[in-house]
């Protein structure tokens, strides 16, 4: 049998490693890319991050879940407001700030959150919104997503519904009673970034409420017997 070349057969040893080298670099950039939302990206995380910049005023463009030139000028702004690296590129730690879990977090189980998040805010949703429009349960699940990315309160859901005083349903009761199939899709729904409170952090049945001071609160809009207001 004829010998190999061995020139020739070295120059192919050479080119296997080199497309090696080249999938494995492809693999490892193509796996990172879950982590983040920058130019080009969409889906529900860009319309989140949109949602939430343009409640708080970075960002002036649609809704639409495509990560263009308006979103990373906003998400630029931001980061430089609260001291990130301003690249423009919603990172893990960009998305933490903004009140977002990264996509590539495990256990999600809408919007990035995980299950015990989501079970969690379906509980408050349907203990203080039970009997609500469903777009009025929505909004109630959003107010404590604002909250949860706004800097007076806590940096997470659970901080946020616990949090001495700030639910009457975990005094009287309420939170512990069996959850409205309805809680659990409004729940959903607020964790995808639909938030019918226009940024709200504050709600209450002016029916019912005590505090001379919440009704000093701006009003943003009213829904059934609730007013959302900041």
């Amino acid at each position: 049998m004829k010998e190999k070349h061995p020139v020739l057969f070295k120059l192919w040893q050479l080119a296997v490693v080199a497309l090696l080298n080249l999938l494995i670099i492809t693999l490892a950039l193509s796996g990172g890319a879950t982590a983040l939302s920058k130019m080009g990206s969409t889906g529900s995380e860009v319309r989140q991050i949109q949602t939430r910049l343009k409640n708080w005023g970075y960002y002036t463009g649609s809704v639409d879940g495509i990560y263009g030139t308006k979103t990373k000028n906003a998400v630029i702004a931001f980061q430089k407001k609260n001291g990130l690296t301003p690249d423009g590129v919603a990172g893990p730690a960009t998305l933490k700030a903004i009140g977002i879990a990264s996509s590539s977090s495990s256990g999600s189980a809408a919007g990035g959150y995980s299950t015990n998040d989501y079970n969690l805010l379906a509980r408050l949703i349907s203990a203080e919104a039970r009997g609500e429009p469903y777009v009025g349960q929505v909004a109630v699940g959003a107010v404590v997503l604002n909250r949860v990315a706004h800097t007076s309160f806590p940096n997470s859901i659970s901080g946020v519904i616990y949090q001495s005083g700030a639910f009457t349903c975990l005094s009287d009761g309420q939170f512990w009673k069996t959850v409205a199939d309805s809680a659990y899709k409004a729940a959903r729904d607020a964790m995808n970034g639909w938030d019918p409170s226009g940024g709200a952090i504050y709600y209450y049945n002016p029916a019912t409420a005590k505090s001379k001071w919440i009704f000093s609160r701006p009003v943003i809009t009213t829904i059934g017997k609730h007013r959302f207001c900041l």
